[in-house]
């Protein structure tokens, strides 16, 4: 009973954050951010996240016995790799920032799906193929983000598809989601292998 209100208030609340990052990017706020202020927005977000889930006893206690896979699954939505592709070849987003990030999200999310049909990381190398993904994820999403931050320093404007939505949402929304479902699935995953529970 415990655990079914803890994921309902975390949802509740996942479903907050999401619709205030809605309202924002379409009112025009997140447009007016002027760079460096989208890194540090996105740092910002991903910090919050990771120190309630090491600060807040609750939260803490609900990631540890949740299923793996709901830390890989949020990754499916890497597949908006295509549609950095598409913007490129539109001429709306530079090369440095939508092929390799682009094929990248689109490699992560395709591991992802893979990860989920072969199940929770239970035997030996099953856990190893987690976290190997984890930090090629991790990794790739760390590159996206420095590309975006020093292309958007030299050249505000092309970066500018990133402040409107839908993409508005990985700044202030997604990507804090993800680079912390990254590090927190690795911390459970070292932790496995040190005996510690899962």
């Amino acid at each position: 009973m415990r655990r079914a209100s803890g994921a309902r208030a975390v949802l509740l609340i996942g479903a907050g954050w999401l619709l205030v990052a809605v309202v924002l990017g379409a009112a025009g706020v997140v447009r007016l951010l002027e760079p460096p202020a989208p890194p540090i927005v996105l740092c910002g977000l991903t910090a919050v996240l990771l120190g309630l889930a090491w600060a807040h006893a609750g939260f803490g206690e609900w990631l540890r016995a949740l299923d793996a896979r709901w830390l890989v699954a949020p990754h499916l939505t890497r597949y908006v790799g295509i549609y950095f592709l598409y913007l490129h070849a539109q001429d709306r987003l530079p090369y440095a920032f939508a092929v390799p990030g682009g094929w990248g999200d689109i490699v992560a999310a395709s591991l992802a799906v893979v990860l989920l049909l072969l199940g929770p990381p239970r035997a030996g190398w099953h856990r190893v193929a987690y976290l190997v993904w984890s930090v090629y994820g991790l990794a790739d999403l760390l590159f996206v983000v420095l590309t975006a931050s020093r292309l958007g320093l030299g050249d505000p404007a092309s970066m500018a598809e990133l402040l409107e939505l839908p993409l508005s949402l990985l700044p202030t929304f997604l990507v804090p989601i993800l680079i912390a479902s990254h590090l927190i699935l690795g911390a459970r995953l070292l932790r496995r292998r040190a005996g510690e529970d899962f």
